[in-house]
C-alpha cells in the first residue's frame, strides 16, 4: 500500500500509478531465488506491503525529465530492496515479534535466516545497481555506509552530545539518505543536470527527515486506522522519539511535566495504566507541539529546495507532498 496520493497531480497520476505498479512486478521478481527458502523468506516483506514511499520519490525525480522508464523502475526496485534488507536487519538486533502486522522473518524464521535473506536483498540490489553504471554503484555503496553509521550511532547514543541533535542526525543517516538517494536515481534517470541532481538530493534529505518525524508523531498522536500500529507502540517499547527528547528536555517546571518527565525516564511503559497516563500527558504536552513545528520546519526546507526545480505537474506533487508531510500529524 502506497503513501496516500491525495496531493499526487492528476496530470501524472496515472502515470506514477502505473510505475509503481511496474516496481512492484519486478521487486516480486527480484526476490526469487533458486533455493526454495530464500525465496519464502526474501518475499515475506515484500508480500507484507507497505508505503513505497522510496520508488514514489523515484518516480517524482524522473518526472522531471524524459526519463528512461526501465532505468527508473529498476533504480526505485534498488532503493526498495536496500530499505527491505535493512528491516530485517532491525528487526534482529530489535528483536522485534512483529512488522507490517505480520510476524517478523526473525521470529518466523531465526535471527540467523533474517540476517542472511537481508544481506541477500543488498546483494540483489547491487546487481541491480550494476546494470545502471558505476555512479549507481556508488551511490548505493554511499548510501549503505550512511546507513550504517546511523545505525552505530543509534546503537552507542549520543555519547554527550545534545540528545535532540544526535537524535535528528540519525534520522538523517538511518532514514533521510535512502530517500535523498532515490530523488537522486530518478533525476538521473531523467538526465538531469549535476546541478538539478544536487537539489533532488537536498530535497530528498529534507522530506526523508520529515516523513520519519511525522510518522514517529503519528505513534502519538493518532488512532491505529490512521497510523497503522497501536498507538504509543514507541513508548511501550522504550523507542525514544523527538517529542519524548523535547519533553526530557522542557525548561517546565509545573506538574503534569515534572511527571511526564518521571514516567519516560523510567525505560519501556508495558504496564498500562502507566503507558496510558504517559501517552495522555504527552499529547497534551507543548512537547508534541514543538515536535510539530519542526516537522513543518523541515518540510518547508523541503519545498524551498524543489522550488529550483522545472514547474510544472512534478514540482506540483512534490508541493503537495511537502503539505501532505506536515499536516498529517494534525
Amino acid at each position: 500500500m502506497t503513501v496516500v496520493n491525495d496531493f499526487i497531480d492528476p496530470a501524472v497520476r496515472d502515470a506514477i500509478s502505473e510505475f509503481l505498479g511496474d516496481v512492484e512486478s519486478e521487486l516480486r521478481a527480484s526476490v526469487v531465488s533458486p533455493e526454495p527458502l530464500v525465496s519464502e523468506v526474501a518475499a515475506h516483506l515484500v508480500e507484507a506491503g507497505g508505503k513505497r514511499f522510496r520508488p514514489l520519490v523515484v518516480a517524482l525525480g524522473a518526472h522531471f525529465g524524459a526519463a528512461d522508464r526501465a532505468a527508473a523502475v529498476s533504480s526505485a526496485v534498488v532503493m526498495e530492496l536496500t530499505h527491505l534488507a535493512t528491516l530485517y536487519h532491525d528487526d534482529v538486533m530489535d528483536e522485534a515479534p512483529m512488522r507490517r502486522g505480520a510476524a517478523s522473518a526473525n521470529s518466523r524464521w531465526t535471527n540467523s535466516i533474517a540476517v542472511y535473506v537481508g544481506d541477500y536483498l543488498l546483494a540483489r540490489a547491487a546487481s541491480i545497481a550494476a546494470d545502471l553504471g558505476e555512479e549507481a554503484v556508488r551511490l548505493q555503496a554511499r548510501t549503505l555506509a550512511q546507513l550504517v553509521r546511523g545505525q552505530l550511532a543509534e546503537t552507542v547514543g549520543p555519547r554527550g552530545d545534545d540528545p535532540i541533535r544526535h537524535h535528528l542526525r540519525v534520522i538523517e543517516d538511518k532514514t533521510a539518505s535512502l530517500i535523498a538517494t532515490s530523488a537522486r536515481l530518478g533525476g538521473m534517470a531523467a538526465g538531469l543536470s549535476a546541478a538539478q541532481l544536487a537539489t533532488l538530493e537536498a530535497f530528498g534529505t529534507s522530506i526523508g527527515i520529515a516523513f520519519q518525524l511525522s510518522d514517529d508523531l503519528l505513534d502519538i498522536a493518532s488512532d491505529s486506522d490512521q497510523s497503522g500500529k497501536t498507538p504509543g507502540t514507541d513508548l511501550r517499547e522504550g523507542v525514544p522519539t523527538l517529542p519524548v527528547f523535547y519533553a526530557l528536555a522542557a525548561a517546565d517546571t509545573g506538574a503534569d511535566s515534572r511527571r511526564l518527565k518521571e514516567l519516560l525516564s523510567s525505560g519501556p511503559l508495558i504496564d498500562d495504566e502507566l503507558h496510558a497516563e504517559a501517552l495522555f500527558l504527552l499529547r497534551e504536552s507543548a512537547a508534541l507541539k514543538q515536535a510539530r513545528e519542526t516537522v513543518h520546519g523541515y518540510a518547508e526546507e523541503a519545498r524551498r529546495h524543489a522550488a529550483a526545480l522545472p514547474s510544472g505537474a512534478a514540482r506540483r506533487t512534490i508541493d503537495g507532498l511537502c503539505h501532505y508531510i506536515a499536516d498529517r500529524t494534525g
